[in-house]
């Protein structure tokens, strides 16, 4: 059974980046040909899919956040990084990590993590 599980603060002042990691249980994130998403849930709005790191470490980022968006990995820790920079009060959101097996598809989602942006 495939958990995971993000963690970071939960508070981010506008203008700062905020950064939330995803531990992998039960699986590796180097398996082909798994990719590894970070997808977000804003108060009131649907789910957006944020960007995704492949088993091999290339990395694919949604065209409207890309500028703004790093995800990188720790393949010895089995865990994988989320980093937005010049956060907005229109990043608070619910921000889940989620195994990806195709396109648009999700089999396996974290708890999800509140992150609101506030000074």
């Amino acid at each position: 059974q495939v958990q995971l599980q993000e963690s970071g603060p939960g508070l981010v002042k506008p203008s700062q980046t905020l950064s939330l990691t995803c531990t992998v249980s039960g699986g590796s994130i180097t398996t082909p040909y798994y990719h590894w998403s970070w997808i977000r849930q804003p108060p009131g709005k649907g789910l957006e899919w944020m960007g995704a790191i492949g088993y091999r470490g290339s990395t694919y980022y949604n065209a409207s956040l890309k500028s703004r968006t790093s995800i990188s990995r720790d393949s010895s820790m089995n865990q994988f990084t989320l980093q937005l920079s010049s956060v907005t009060p229109g990043d608070t959101a619910v921000y889940y990590c989620a195994r990806t097996p195709g396109l648009h598809v999700h089999d396996y989602w974290g708890q999800g993590t509140q992150v609101t942006v506030s000074s």
